[in-house]
């Protein structure tokens, strides 16, 4: 240990004292945490541990989807909840456990249904919070993909416990933590207010620069937006930075509870009805994100839209509802571990993580309990890298909806330290079909881009296909993980293999749950994109709300109406595009 005992002792009589009026602590700051801050005033953090000098070689940050060898859970609070994550995690990976007693912990484990002594270790630490998503710091490889390290910043809480407790995962992982303590890379940041594609690629709120700026509560340096730029290019290599402003009434300011991505191209993003809560400001920043930023393979962002349900009193965050989300969720190797809160919300919201994210196991745990402590799973979670990761980035193919070409290519970069002695993209389109394997070759070791060519299909196919490399340690990886069962597909949209086109068509999808009694989701495709209009009507045809009414994006959209605002019985969803019209009957029950 680097620290003092007077500097251990210190931090335990300031933990204590904001603890002991607030526990559990929620992920904002509590009352007691607002005094401490307004008497001490700001105070610069102590770098005790750590390496406070920036990296000398390169290194890049791990996107969540990436390959885990542990998953990070604090035993303080929601045991039940956590339990609950412990089971779905460890069937993928490590699950290590914070604790303050590991006899006691393991004791309640066991009465909640933990078999502990499979898959499951503990760090003897004691801690603040349970948010360690926030404080726990970020992995990252030197030199893209030869070692772990994490990367620490300043914790905005004062909460000493918690903000040093990267130093135990740096001794329990044996892996470097280099923190920005030290001016003038000093920088306050949060976990849950950071996202990135693994490729440089990062996504925050406007929260990172305000909490950086003159104003700032932690004595830190003044940093412009430039050098809090700087300083996450440096240490994390995020050399293209989409920052949002705020939503007013989230409290929490982190994008996790409204955003995230799912793979390198694809942003699932939150919606809210019209108009309330924080819809307007959601749709404003997507906005702003589709409007200045591409993927970085220079296109545009594929999106997909989840619901966020109203709480238990069908009240949403603006008449002061709990801030309920689907998009707080967790990777965890082939499992994704998704909040939620009530079956006739989570019917809708489940389905769109799987069919968004084929092949992986979605898991829904019940996180009502917590959620007014102003976060769920992914707050309470921090994903541990594996030390020798294989990574295949990969730019999905989109779907065919001009002239046919002969084949589509398949783009691959493949890396791992041994280096990659083969790879194939199998691919089939019938799901009860074997897959067809063709060999990748490579086009560039400087770039370590491998490629192969799926033969053309004929228009009205959906492709459903994914990548396998092999390294020359021997080791294997899927992309997506959980292929074979897994897979990305895309879909030629065209009435033949030619460039003979039907006249642009829009579909309706099928309409769920049906029957309805909560959010329902609506999906419509779309080949070249249309003006369209999509309305609720009653059983006599009389318009009740108009869904969506202008210009549809390429490819499927998903729109929503609630069905708990309606009462019992037939009604009719109506598209209509140019001079066609499609109807589809969704019944309402309570």
């Amino acid at each position: 240990m680097k620290k003092t005992l007077y500097l251990l002792f210190s931090l335990l009589l300031l933990s204590q004292a904001v603890q002991s009026q607030d526990d559990p602590l929620p992920r904002g700051l509590s009352d007691a945490e607002k005094r401490v801050l307004a008497e001490r005033g700001p105070t610069l953090p102590t770098a005790s541990f750590g390496i406070t000098d920036p990296p000398t070689l390169s290194i890049r940050s791990m996107a969540e989807w990436e390959e885990l060898q542990a998953l990070v859970v604090v035993w303080r609070s929601q045991k039940s909840i956590v339990s609950q994550i412990i089971n779905a995690a460890k069937l993928e990976c490590k699950v290590v456990v914070v604790c303050d007693n590991i006899q006691s912990c393991q004791n309640e484990l066991t009465t909640y249904g933990v078999d502990w002594s499979q898959n499951v270790d503990f760090i003897l630490a004691s801690s603040d919070s349970f948010w360690v998503r926030d404080y726990g710091g970020s992995p990252c490889y030197l030199n893209d993909v030869d070692s772990l390290v994490w990367v620490d910043w300043i914790y905005n809480r004062p909460r000493p416990l918690d903000d040093a407790m990267p130093e135990f995962f740096g001794q329990y992982f044996n892996m470097p933590v280099y923190t920005t303590t030290v001016a003038p890379n000093d920088l306050v940041h949060t976990g849950g207010n950071f996202m990135t594609d693994g490729l440089g690629l990062g996504f925050s709120s406007n929260l990172v620069l305000d909490e950086n700026d003159i104003t700032n509560n932690w004595g830190t340096s003044n940093h412009s937006e430039a050098e809090v730029e700087e300083i996450m290019d440096t240490y994390m290599n995020i050399h293209t930075y989409a920052k949002m402003p705020v939503l007013p009434y989230d409290g929490i300011h982190h994008i996790d509870m409204h955003m995230k991505l799912l793979d390198e191209v694809t942003l699932l993003v939150g919606e809210y009805p019209s108009g309330i809560a924080d819809g307007p400001q959601i749709e404003a920043n997507l906005q702003y994100v589709l409007s200045n930023f591409t993927t970085s393979y220079g296109t545009p962002f594929k999106v997909i839209r989840v619901p966020m349900p109203p709480d238990y009193s069908n009240n949403y965050p603006h008449q002061g509802g709990d801030y309920r989300t689907y998009a707080n969720a967790v990777f965890v190797n082939k499992t994704i571990i998704v909040p939620v809160y009530a079956e006739q919300y989570d019917t809708t919201g489940l389905r769109i993580w799987r069919e968004a994210m084929p092949g992986y196991n979605v898991v829904g745990i019940n996180c009502d309990a917590m959620i007014y402590l102003g976060g769920a799973v992914h707050c309470i979670t921090k994903e541990v890298g594996v030390t020798d990761p294989l990574v295949i980035s990969h730019k999905r193919l989109n779907d065919i909806n001009a002239i046919n070409p002969d084949n589509y290519e398949v783009q691959a970069t493949i890396r791992h330290k041994s280096g990659i002695a083969a790879a194939s993209v199998f691919y089939k389109t019938d799901l009860a079909a074997p897959y067809q394997e063709l060999p990748m070759s490579l086009e560039s070791a400087a770039e370590n881009l491998w490629i192969a060519a799926i033969p053309q299909q004929p228009g009205g196919t959906t492709v459903y296909y994914y990548i396998h490399a092999t390294a020359n340690s021997g080791k294997q990886i899927a992309r997506p993980m959980p292929a074979p069962e897994g897979y990305f597909q895309f879909k030629i949209n065209l009435s033949t293999g030619t460039v003979d086109l039907e006249e642009y068509t829009t579909l309706l999808g099928e309409v769920f749950p049906n029957p309805a009694s909560a959010i329902t989701c609506v999906p419509v495709s779309s080949s070249t994109g249309s003006d369209v209009k999509i309305e609720l009507l009653d059983y006599l045809g009389h318009s009740i709300e108009t869904i969506f009414s202008g210009t549809l994006p390429i490819g499927e959209s998903k729109y929503f109406f609630r069905a708990e605002q309606l009462g019992s019985g037939i009604y009719f969803i109506s598209v209509i595009s140019g001079n066609t019209r499609q109807v589809q009957k969704v019944t309402v029950h309570h």
